[in-house]
């Protein structure tokens, strides 16, 4: 017979009865429920109201209303916050957890979150918020996840502005938000200062407390702090971390146990600005039309040993962060920019990737090793490409660009998706402002590292999978049947198809592209090729690189800043027995894969896909807001550019040569209709049938430039070249909160418009 839950007492509950009540519930356990267990009516809810106070005050129960737990105790039943990952796993602390707890919040972890139909879902990232069940056992609280719950703290950070009467306000810096919250509770934050905030109540009437001032929003480099707070990138490293590292540093090279490759003149090819070196190449002539080669790939996995601090903090961040004004590192600089760091002339540890490459540029004879290394030159880009344009080129450069020729022959019989993603470049003065903006060049000196890198990387993966070793995939699937449709109904609108039933190769996108002459259509292709393909990530099953074209991929080439490519030099070190001698003192001996690695590397791969999604968010966030600073002096010119995407509400427009996108909001159109074609991606007038399209080039005003969300808006203009007037001739709103605009206009809301004040006008002055 199933056993059967005591009936509680009726009436109102005393203390001990609370308590328990709240320790064992199987769901959160706020006033409603209490008064519920206990039959509580009228007069009785009041008394309990009181009771709960006085239990808050004397510091029994937290003094939450909406769900109670015991001052040190966790509930059956509650909502836990990510506060980090650990070894791949998510580590959680209950989310109302008080303040005045005289003790701090126990740590969770978290197990699976199982998705729909007990697939796995999305890894837990730091900030989440998971409804769980929670189970105390011998080796600490465990958390069995019940439903992952929407972002508190999205949009939490902005700008305190005062309305005409005094009151604050907090003004986002997300482009995201529309909306500007109340502030409740300053915490001695000043009027237009960058701050940090979290929910006040359940409500949003309740409005935000500051819990952290961060400063000038507008002073130099502050943009980036702006995303480091905003997605939680961790950029503080522990004491003991730096002191682990510093230990770390000290580590003798062995010239016993690895090869010697000091006299090679291998020569790194970096950006001009570059501070860590992860690679280094050479190639030489084999008299047979091919070349024998060599990668050298910094030996991280030597220094940074698992288990220890330092791997754990690496795989915590799980990358590098680059932004315009500073890089946030995955290893402390005395590694990441130093020891580990391949620098011209000085004796380095290096994990080497030898092979062959035959006249039909294909690679063979693949073999590796560990080695000391010795870094003839480091180059820029743009000094080597130069060299070999001026036709008399050093002999190790004509080697390299000879042995790159073989390489991407070899390329183009792949065919691997080719699309110009032109990539913008933020450059800055001494004094953080900014001097230039512009689209980064492709070079040749590019490619012939980039194809050198993918060489090395197809090996890694083919070299583990020959040992039967573990390995972390760089995973790219080809496009789901959902996607190819889609963009087959968007073809089909330009008189174009895609059959389906054939094998989707990257060349078909490649001849699609080929075929199509007409500059602006050919963006209007690419812009629905690129949308039709998959996220990349890392993972221990193989599902190929369709992009690459590529049947086994994975990331050897950069473990100074990827955490992924120093799993792959953990397990080459295991596979083909390239451990070094055993470190004296208290650093880990292996260099190799740990147990634990081996047992939940899906677990890590899911948590470093994450990093590096959140890492290219927050560089994107970055160099958004540093494009609207730029341009927030020439509000009011009229730009040549190219439409992007386009809702119902409007469209996307970025500048040509620039970039930056900025909204066209349907409403600026004048006063004819507009239909949304989602098929065509189109707006077509319904009296005049202009229309819109993704890739179309035209001329639009900018409207507004806002540096703190990185928003641009843009008009259309007539013949003239003048600002068409928006439909009904009705102002934009510039706030977009409930209630009555503030009587005076903060500096930094929504919609501000104009330039701040450290950003040097570079444009033509406006007459």
């Amino acid at each position: 017979m199933a056993n059967r839950k005591t009936p509680r007492p009726q009436g109102l509950p005393t203390k001990k009865q609370v308590l328990e009540f709240i320790q064992t519930s199987d769901t959160p356990a706020g006033k409603r429920e209490i008064a519920r267990a206990f039959g509580l009516k009228g007069q009785e809810k009041i008394a309990l109201k009181k009771l709960l106070k006085d239990m808050a005050e004397e510091g029994l129960i937290d003094g939450r209303k909406t769900a109670y737990h015991l001052m040190g105790g966790v509930p059956k039943v509650t909502v836990l916050r990510v506060v980090e990952i650990e070894d791949g796993e998510a580590i959680a602390v209950p989310d109302n957890w008080s303040p005045d707890a005289p003790d701090k919040p126990p740590r969770l972890t978290v197990r699976e979150l199982k998705g729909r139909g007990g697939k796995r879902a999305a890894a837990l990232k730091r900030g989440d918020r998971v409804l769980s069940r929670t189970e105390e056992t011998e080796r600490g609280w465990v958390a069995y996840p019940i439903k992952k719950l929407p972002a508190r703290t999205e949009g939490l950070m902005g700008v305190v502005e005062l309305d005409g009467s005094g009151k604050p306000w907090l003004a986002p810096v997300d482009k995201r938000i529309r909306r500007s919250t109340p502030i409740s509770d300053l915490g001695g934050a000043e009027e237009g200062q960058l701050v940090l905030a979290e929910q006040a109540g359940r409500s949003e009437r309740a409005g935000v407390r500051v819990v952290e001032v961060i400063g000038d929003p507008l002073a130099p480099k502050s943009f980036s702090l702006i995303a480091i707070a905003k997605h939680g990138i961790p950029h503080v490293f522990p004491e003991g971390v730096h002191e682990e590292s510093q230990r770390a540093a000290d580590l003798k090279l062995s010239d016993k146990h690895r090869e010697d490759l000091r006299d090679l003149p291998i020569v790194a090819i970096d950006p001009a600005d570059a501070r860590d070196h992860d690679d280094a190449i050479w190639a030489e002539p084999d008299g047979k039309g091919g070349f024998d080669a060599k990668v050298a790939i910094a030996d991280v996995s030597f220094y940074v040993r698992p288990g220890s601090a330092l791997d754990k903090e690496a795989r915590k961040r799980g990358n590098s962060v680059y932004f315009p004004d500073r890089v946030v590192p995955m290893l402390p600089e005395i590694l990441s920019a130093d020891v580990c760091s391949l620098r011209e002339g000085e004796d380095r540890a290096a994990m080497v990737c030898h092979f062959h490459i035959d006249a039909e540029g294909k690679v063979g004879n693949v073999r590796f090793s560990r080695a000391l290394v010795r870094i003839a030159h480091v180059i820029p880009y743009e000094e080597a490409q130069a060299a070999v344009d001026e036709g008399d080129p050093p002999q190790f450069l004509t080697n390299l660009w000879g042995a790159w020729q073989l390489l991407a022959k070899a390329r183009a019989a792949r065919d691997p998706l080719e699309l110009e993603l032109p990539e913008r470049r933020v450059v800055l003065n001494e004094e953080g402002q900014i001097a230039e903006i512009a689209v980064r060049e492709r070079l040749d000196a590019h490619r012939v590292v980039e194809d050198f890198m993918i060489a090395a990387n197809v090996a890694a993966a083919k070299a583990l999978e020959a040992k039967t070793s573990p390995v972390v995939y760089r995973v790219h699937e080809p496009p789901s049947r959902d996607k190819l449709i889609a963009l087959r109904d968007y073809m089909a609108t330009m008189g174009k198809k895609l059959a389906l039933g054939q094998v989707v190769t990257p060349g078909l996108f490649n001849r699609m592209l080929k075929d199509v002459t007409d500059e602006s259509e050919k963006a209007q292709v690419m812009e629905a090729v690129l949308r039709s393909q998959m996220q990349a990530y890392y993972g221990p099953s193989n599902a190929g690189h369709f992009g690459l074209s590529l049947g086994s991929y994975a990331h050897f080439t950069s473990p100074i800043r990827r955490y992924a490519d120093l799993l792959v030099h953990r397990a080459l070190v295991d596979a083909y027995k390239l451990e070094q001698p055993k470190p004296p003192g208290s650093l880990p001996d292996s260099t190799g894969l740990s147990d634990k690695d081996r047992k939940s590397l899906q677990e890590v791969a899911d948590a470093i896909s994450q990093t590096e999604r959140r890492a290219m968010e927050a560089e994107r966030d970055t160099i958004d807001r540093y494009v609207a600073a730029w341009l927030s002096g020439r509000v009011g010119e009229n730009f040549d550019t190219r439409i992007t995407g386009v809702q119902g509400f409007g469209f996307f427009a970025t500048i040509v040569g620039l970039g930056g996108d900025g909204l066209v909001p349907v409403s600026t159109l004048g006063a004819e209709h507009f239909r949304h074609d989602e098929a065509a991606q189109t707006l077509v007038g319904e009296q005049t049938g202009t229309t819109y399209a993704a890739g179309d080039r035209l001329t639009l005003q900018l409207a507004e430039a806002n540096p703190l969300t990185g928003a641009l808006k843009f008009v259309p203009v007539d013949e003239d070249g003048n600002a068409i007037e928006a439909r009904g001739n009705r102002p934009a709103a510039r706030y977009g909160r409930p209630g009555k605009p503030p009587r005076k206009a903060g500096k930094f809301q929504v919609g501000k418009r104009g330039r701040p004040g450290n950003i040097r006008h570079q444009g033509r002055k406006r007459k």
